[in-house]
C-alpha cells in the first residue's frame, strides 16, 4: 500500500456518514482519530475531511481538503444496498475511481508506479486464488446458468443502476442499460446476447432503468439469480457501461468492451469504444491488479480492528460465503421491504 501524505494526519473528519458506515470509516483510518461532525463549520482550517463518493460540501473553510471514500472492488458476501458492511474501501484524495472527467490517486497509480517483480508475482497469485474461488465484489446469486451450445459468440450485458454516480462521471456516451443492449445487438446481429440487471434491481432496493421492462426484445435471455462468477466463465465477451464486472471479466481472461469509461479501461487490456487519451500507458493484466486490488483499497478488520491484506480479505470473504449460503435468508426479505419503506427505490 502506498503512503499518501493524509496517512500523517492525526485527525481525520468525516462528514454525512450514516451510523453503519462509522465503523468502517473508522477502521479505514486506524491509527488516526476519526471525528463525525454534522456541518462544515466545525472544520478546522486545513483539516483533512472525509466524505462519501461524489458529495461536495459548500462552505469549506480555508485550506480544507477532501478524501473521498467508496466501497473497495472486493466488497462483501451480500448487497451494500442490504446495509451489509464492506470488507473494503477505497480514499481517493484527487477524485475518484469512477469519475473519468478527472484524474485519480487510482489512475495516477497506473499511470506512475513502477510494478516490482514481488508486486507482479503477488498479483498473479491474487488473481489466480480470486478467479480459482470465484469472488466478484457481492458474492450473491444461487441459480446455476448454462449457456446454450449452438456456436454463437456469447455475449453477457451487466445492467447498472442507471442513477449511479459512475455513469454520471464516466459514461460520457451511453448511459441507459436498454441503449447499452440495442447497441450490442445492432453490432453483434448473430451473437447470443445475455443480459443480467443490476443485483440491487432485482432486490427491489433500486429502480429499473429508462424503458428496461422492454429489454427482452434487444437480447436472447434474462439472467437474474445465476452468480456473476459462473456466467462470467460461461461466456465469451462482456459489454459493459463502466460495470465493475467489466474488470471481474478481465481476471478471467474475457474479451471486454467498454462503452463507458471505468477505471480499467484505455490501459490496453479492452476494446474501448470511448477512448480515454489522458491514460497513456499499456498495462499487463498483473500490473493492472496490483493497482487496483493490493495498492489502492483498504481492507478492513472487523474481528482485531485495524486493516488487513487483500490475501486475507479473499480468504475471509470465502469463509463469509460458506457461512452465509447461497440463498437469501427469509428475513433478508423482510428487511428489504422496511429499507423500501424507509430509503425508498431511487
Amino acid at each position: 500500500m502506498l503512503t499518501q501524505p493524509w496517512q500523517q494526519a492525526p485527525v481525520i473528519y468525516a462528514l454525512g456518514f450514516s451510523r453503519w458506515k462509522r465503523e468502517a470509516v473508522r477502521l479505514c483510518f486506524s491509527g488516526q482519530r476519526v471525528v463525525f461532525i454534522q456541518h462544515v463549520d466545525q472544520l478546522p482550517e486545513g483539516a483533512w475531511l472525509a466524505v462519501w463518493g461524489m458529495h461536495t460540501p459548500q462552505g469549506l473553510p480555508d485550506g480544507v481538503r477532501l478524501l473521498r471514500l467508496e466501497d473497495g472492488f472486493l466488497r462483501s458476501v451480500g448487497l451494500g444496498a442490504d446495509l451489509i458492511r464492506p470488507l473494503s474501501l477505497v480514499v481517493d484524495a484527487q477524485g475518484m475511481y469512477f469519475d473519468a472527467t478527472q484524474p485519480s490517486d487510482l489512475e495516477v497509480l497506473l499511470e506512475t508506479v513502477k510494478f516490482g517483480e514481488a508486486l507482479l508475482a503477488r498479483a498473479q497469485a491474487l488473481r489466480l486464488s480470486l478467479v480459482t474461488a470465484g469472488l466478484t465484489k457481492y458474492n450473491v446469486g444461487a441459480a446455476v446458468w448454462q449457456p446454450p451450445v449452438n456456436g454463437r459468440l456469447r455475449i453477457l450485458v451487466p445492467g447498472q443502476v442507471e442513477t449511479d454516480a459512475s455513469l454520471a462521471f464516466g459514461a460520457p456516451g451511453i448511459r441507459r442499460n436498454l441503449d447499452l443492449l440495442r447497441a450490442v445487438r445492432e453490432a453483434n446481429p448473430e451473437a447470443y446476447v445475455v443480459y443480467k440487471p443490476h443485483p440491487d434491481v432485482v432486490a427491489g432496493l433500486r429502480a429499473r432503468g429508462a424503458g428496461e421492462t422492454d429489454a427482452a426484445r434487444w437480447c436472447d435471455e434474462i439472467v437474474l439469480e445465476a452468480p456473476m462468477d459462473g456466467m462470467l466463465s460461461a461466456v465469451d465477451e462482456v459489454h459493459v457501461m463502466t460495470s465493475l464486472a467489466g474488470f471481474e471479466a478481465l481476471l478471467r481472461g474475457k474479451r471486454v468492451i467498454c462503452y463507458g469509461q471505468p477505471f480499467y479501461a484505455g490501459w490496453g487490456l479492452t476494446q474501448d469504444v470511448v477512448p480515454l487519451p489522458r491514460r497513456t500507458r499499456r498495462l499487463t493484466l498483473d500490473e493492472l491488479v496490483a493497482g487496483c486490488l493490493i495498492l489502492y483499497p483498504r481492507y478492513l478488520d472487523y474481528e482485531h480492528g485495524g486493516g488487513i491484506s487483500p490475501e486475507e480479505a479473499l480468504e475471509r470473504l470465502q469463509l463469509w460465503r460458506t457461512r452465509s449460503g447461497s440463498k437469501t435468508p427469509w428475513w433478508r426479505h423482510l428487511t428489504r421491504l422496511v429499507l423500501r419503506r424507509v430509503v425508498g427505490v431511487r
